[in-house]
């Protein structure tokens, strides 16, 4: 029992280190994961696009 207490305290030590990003810092990162992912998508809409438009001139 001694050690889950021991446990316990170090655990609550632990987290008082912890630095949280602030909200500002969250909302930076959604926006330029949000940004990459849009770019991202887009650029192989358009490979798909253009590879489809020539696979059916071929076929």
């Amino acid at each position: 029992m001694e050690k889950m207490i021991n446990y316990i305290k170090l655990s609550r030590a632990e987290i008082g280190k912890v630095i949280f990003p602030l909200k500002e810092q969250i909302r930076n990162a959604f926006i330029t994961v949000f940004a990459v992912v849009a770019i991202v998508s887009l650029f192989l809409a358009l490979v798909d696009a253009i590879m489809s438009f020539s696979l059916s001139k071929l076929i």
